[in-house]
């Protein structure tokens, strides 16, 4: 992991930079493009940033590329497994330990364009070209004036790499658990332009999800398989202008740990992308994007001994179809100051269909649950000079959103009467959106950063409308759901000398009507929102919790000891707790679900003799809870992952990996009757990748 090591601004400049993304000894100029949607010089961002380059990204010792971001501690899933098992609604992104939630209060964007899921927010991690990565940018805290809605906690952005000097790249891999994965990256130049067809293939057969001593006969390996293929066409258009087209279709069918649980997901996206540069001081960009999938997945409930289950929802279909564009324009000023602007829309529609209610064999009942969102907004930002030693942004942002043909109809399989059928009324709303930061550089060496901004994010339409069950635990939609708002600060300091770069950042967040799943009821019994609860089961409903405060603080550290060899760590320390509950004041006091006080992380690259390079990993997580009320500990764990790599030729590389080398126990999520979820294994992966 690097802090500010190298520069994407964007699909006007990425060809520039196309020779020297893997040249480790040349230093590109430090910029970020994330906090304020453009390029921007790294010391006069205010607010926290990490950059990892395309080495970093392939490097890391882990099989997934959620798991390689996990080396910053600030940066978790909702969970703590990883995508390489979790399902996808719980892939869900959190930042510094802001309210952790499946729906992810974090926007992620590949080449500007959201990938948090239209209908639930969450993001499918598999869907992105790990080895096709120039770099990603994770903003924890910042950009809610640029992104707005979903970018509550911050804001990560990943960038796909150019065509290069070599027309292939590719990759192959192979593990235990029979997992296989082969990626690869073919360019053909088109006229004045560049054709590129990525492409992936992975599947494993897994490894069971539940503890040792709880798992039972009807216990399986959580599998995996998805595979994609990307077309992108790059061309010139004239003079200044560039234009970008994306095609990508996606599949992934997972096994959940039992054999009926399941879940699949397609999608069809296409994008267009224009950047041009008509003046020496106006740059601008714009994209416009389309994008159709579905989701289906099926829940059970596990008897006692788990020796049998019964089926408890079959959400068969989950179509949803996004359609969004952008515009953003930069202004450089004669005085040396820059204002940026721009305007964004994106719409969404998405239901569930599924059946539910599993009498004498069969489903009884038929819901039909969804609706429509719409938001869009406006947004400038203002960057000076105040002295030569300061250097000011300040921004603001308004935006609109409105929920429409909002409904639930649930009716009898059987006779096709009606059971229920609402309709809710239309809903809409105006958000301000302001941030402001500051950067003293009082010496060489020392730069001083303050910010602060607010942000917002609109409920999804899958807590909206779509409830669930998860073994005993059943989950109850809200479509009254209120709009969350956060305020944030934060205060950092950073050193840098020579090889050596120190940072410390201290947050405070004050998160507003956070959407939680509250608990309200426990089995057994009957009960008016969930049904029958058995003994140990669990009845919760999404509710807004008034207050919750986020704050702490974040440390990093580089050491470049030599040329061969370097160093990494870095430190959260968290205090998430409820504030204020009106909708259960016992939760007051509580640490925030999924939400560690404490997380750590240290890493290594070493370029040995023999060609050999490795790249040791150490990740520290501490306790957390799985539910609201504390009464579900999950406990803290340490783990070490090793990656190796050698230089077989000057252009084909053998490595390998081993995750979780001490085959630590790390417990991912715990239930009322005691059972108890688990996450990788030790995992040991070989593989080759080349360009030619």
């Amino acid at each position: 992991m690097k802090r500010f090591r190298s520069t994407l601004a964007g699909s006007a400049l990425v060809a520039v930079l196309a020779g020297s993304i893997h040249a480790q000894t040349v230093t590109l100029p430090t910029e970020v493009v994330t906090a304020t949607r453009t390029p921007q010089p790294a010391e006069q961002v205010a607010f926290s940033a990490t950059d990892f380059g395309a080495e970093t990204l392939r490097t890391t010792p882990t099989l997934t590329l959620d798991g390689a971001l996990r080396t910053l501690p600030a940066f978790s899933l909702f969970r703590r497994s990883d995508s390489l098992t979790a399902n996808p609604t719980a892939q869900g992104v959190s930042l510094r330990g802001l309210g952790p939630s499946g729906a992810s209060r974090s926007l992620v964007l590949l080449d500007g364009v959201p990938l948090n899921d239209p209908f639930g927010g969450w993001v499918a991690w598999t869907k992105v070209p790990r080895e096709g990565l120039a770099r990603a940018e994770v903003v924890p805290g910042g950009g809610a004036t640029a992104w707005g809605n979903a970018s509550l906690g911050g804001v990560v952005q990943l960038f796909s790499a150019p065509p290069g000097e070599h027309p292939v790249h590719a990759s192959a891999t192979a593990g235990e658990f029979g997992t296989r994965n082969a990626e690869i990256s073919l360019t053909q130049p088109v006229g004045r332009g560049a054709l590129q067809l990525l492409g992936d293939d992975f599947t494993t057969d897994g490894f069971s999800v539940v503890a040792p001593e709880r798992r039972g006969p009807i216990d399986v390996a959580a599998w995996s398989r998805h595979r994609w293929l990307t077309a992108r066409w790059l061309t010139p258009i004239g003079k200044n202008l560039e234009f970008t087209a994306t095609a990508r279709g996606y599949e992934e069918f997972r096994g959940n740990g039992t054999p009926y649980t399941r879940n699949g997901s397609r999608e069809k996206f296409f994008s267009t992308a224009l950047a041009g540069s008509p003046v020496k001081n106006f740059t601008w960009d714009a994209v416009a994007y389309a994008q159709d999938q579905s989701f289906a997945s099926t829940f059970s409930s596990v008897n006692a001994t788990r020796t049998a289950e019964t089926p408890a929802s079959d959400q068969f279909a989950v179509p949803a179809t996004a359609f969004g564009g952008a515009w953003t324009g930069t202004w450089k000023h004669d005085d040396g100051a820059r204002t940026s602007a721009g305007t964004d829309v994106r719409t969404v529609r998405g239901e569930t269909r599924e059946n539910f209610t599993f009498t004498n064999g069969a489903f009884t009942r038929l819901r039909i649950a969804g609706g429509e969102q719409f938001v869009g907004g406006i947004f400038v930002l203002h960057e000076r000079s105040l002295t030569k030693q300061l250097y000011a942004t300040i921004g603001a942002r308004l935006e609109d959103w409105r929920e429409t043909d909002g409904h639930r109809r649930e009716t009898d399989r059987a006779t096709s009467a009606v059971l229920r059928d609402d309709h809710d009324t239309k809903r809409d709303g105006t958000e301000f959106s302001p941030s402001a930061g500051l950067v003293w550089t009082p010496e060489t060496a020392w730069r001083i950063r303050a910010a602060a901004q607010r942000a917002f994010r609109v409920p999804t339409l899958n807590e909206l409308y779509r409830p669930f069950r998860q073994g005993t635990t059943v989950v109850e939609a809200n479509p009254t759901l209120r709009t969350e708002h956060n305020t944030s600060a934060e205060l950092g300091a950073t050193f840098s000398r020579e090889r050596l770069q120190l940072s410390a950042t201290a947050f405070w967040n004050d998160l507003r009507d956070a959407v939680g799943n509250v608990t309200l009821a426990r089995g057994p019994g009957t009960f008016p929102l969930f049904g029958t609860l058995a003994a140990g089961g669990i009845g919760r409903q999404r509710l807004n919790v008034d207050r919750i405060r986020v704050q702490g603080v974040e440390f990093s550290a580089t050491w470049h000891a030599s040329e061969t060899l370097s160093f990494t760590a870095a430190a959260l320390f968290n205090d998430p707790i409820v504030r204020r509950a009106s909708v259960n004041p016992a939760l007051v006091g509580n640490q925030v679900a999924q939400d560690p006080r404490h997380s750590a992380s240290l890493g290594a690259t070493w370029r040995a003799l023999g060609k050999i390079t490795l790249t040791p990993r150490l990740r520290w997580i501490g306790r957390q809870f799985e539910d609201d009320e504390n009464t579900l500990r999950l406990g803290e764990c340490v783990v070490a992952d090793l990656g190796a790599s050698r230089a077989l030729t000057p252009h084909l590389e053998l490595f390998l990996t081993i995750e979780n080398l001490g085959n630590t126990r790390v417990e991912t999520g715990r239930s009322a009757d005691g059972m108890v979820n688990v996450g990788t294994p030790r995992l040991a992966l070989a593989g080759l990748r080349g360009h030619w």
